[in-house]
């Protein structure tokens, strides 16, 4: 007789920080079938669909990257890893610039 096995339901999941970002702090408990747990309050914004939301969506992953980058030992670093980070803080950047460029319709900030 075969046995079945199931998967238990998904128990929150304590965590130092932030889900996301891993910002230090106390955000709650991260429960994967709770869209907003565990995340800090900048997570939490740039999940809403304006533009201050994408802006901080934006700087998270950016900062994100460029974290990744900083660590990147250049001594020991393979010709594939150091492209792969080059292009990384590239699109980071380029996105960021994107954000400060003029939008048509709005007034100066």
């Amino acid at each position: 007789m075969a046995m079945e096995t199931t998967n238990p339901p998904s128990a929150p999941v304590l965590s130092p920080g932030c889900a996301l970002c891993a910002t230090p702090g106390d955000f709650g408990p991260h429960n994967p079938t709770a869209p907003r747990s565990g995340l800090c309050p900048a997570c939490v914004a740039a999940g809403k669909p304006t533009r201050d939301g994408l802006e901080q969506a934006v700087v998270i992953v950016a900062g994100q990257t460029l974290t990744g980058a900083e660590t990147l030992d250049l001594a020991d670093a393979t010709p594939e890893e150091l492209a792969y980070h080059l292009g990384a803080v590239k699109r980071s950047l380029r996105s960021l610039l994107q954000l400060l460029a003029p939008v048509p319709g709005e007034e100066d900030r």
